[in-house]
């Protein structure tokens, strides 16, 4: 059963986007888009810099890449399930080259093996590491502290990348703790939003390469995002009813609070694999564990987030 979304959108931020847009270069905007940024952290666990663009998950990961990568590039790439494999799909339209290591859609990333890749690249040819945190298409979670370790014991430069479309909000994602220096997030999973906003959170490493080098981008550029995201403002413009439901889905958060939210989903994940044995059916995932309790297949009645 692959059912992963958009999650359904709680009635209270339907009611807060129904309001009619204000001037996106107004004092009431600047005080809106700071809120937002400065409450974004708390979600990703982060002091770092984090952006907001009018797209879907899939803008992010554009971003992601071309803000730090140059033509030819090598980037190394686990296969977690069908959003893995698009991200390498995209990563090869946009002139890089990804190492694809191969994954079997039952197992999260293997960090021994990525260590033993890097440990290899001798001349620091790999640019980057990228994961996928919880990959929609098949529920299973990977264990990014055990994928940074790997990077560290194997004293390799790279910069860690992470998805966390499905799960942040949903699992318990700690971006600076874990060292993460880039992370993609979409609205329409545990942000409780429809589709249309994306996210990229930054490491100050990650923001120096950026600066240094990247790709040839517009739209994209980070470092447009910054002049402009310090005073509350988008340097285009935005999609100000999403940042109406975005500003009550935070607020609702914060209600709620974060580790309430994460019991609350692995509650209901795993009461959602006892329904689905007790069926005679076979979960895809085939080894839940504390990185691997968000629902795969089912959106409870008393929906207040969203399941990754």
């Amino acid at each position: 059963m692959q059912i992963p979304g958009p999650t359904n959108t709680p009635e209270r931020i339907l009611r807060a986007m129904h309001r009619s847009v204000i001037d996106h270069r107004g004092p009431e905007f600047s005080e809106l888009g700071y809120g937002i940024l400065q409450d974004l952290k708390p979600i990703f666990k982060t002091n770092q810099r984090i952006v907001i663009y009018p797209a879907s998950g899939t803008g992010a990961w554009e971003a992601a890449l071309v803000n730090t990568l140059s033509q030819g590039d090598k980037v190394l790439m686990y296969e977690t399930g069908q959003f893995a494999t698009l991200w390498k799909t995209m990563a090869t339209k946009l002139g890089f080259d990804p190492i694809f290591m191969q994954g079997n859609w039952r197992e999260g990333a293997n960090a021994d093996a990525i260590g033993a890749q890097l440990s290899a690249d001798k001349n620091h040819e790999i640019k980057a590491v990228c994961i996928v945190h919880n990959d929609t298409s098949a529920g299973i979670t990977s264990d990014i502290p055990a994928v940074r370790a790997a990077i560290d014991d194997a004293g390799h430069p790279a910069l860690l990348m992470v998805d966390t479309i499905s799960s942040l909000g949903s699992i318990d994602f700690r971006t600076d703790e874990w060292g993460v220096d880039v992370v993609v997030a979409g609205s329409q999973k545990g942000l409780m939003l429809p589709p249309g906003l994306s996210f990229n959170a930054i490491s100050e490493k990650a923001w120096a390469v950026c600066e240094k080098g990247g790709e040839r981008r517009s739209y994209w550029d980070w470092r447009d995002m910054a002049g402009p995201n310090d005073q509350g403002f988008f340097p285009y413009t935005p999609a100000t009813t999403l940042l109406y439901g975005l500003r009550e889905a935070l607020d609702m958060m914060a209600e709620e609070g974060l580790n309430q939210i994460f019991a609350r989903h692995k509650r209901h994940a795993e009461a959602t694999r006892v329904a689905v044995a007790n069926w005679g059916l076979e979960i895809l995932a085939s080894k839940p564990n504390e990185y691997s309790n968000s629902l795969t297949a089912v959106l409870m009645p008393d929906h207040k987030g969203a399941d990754a």
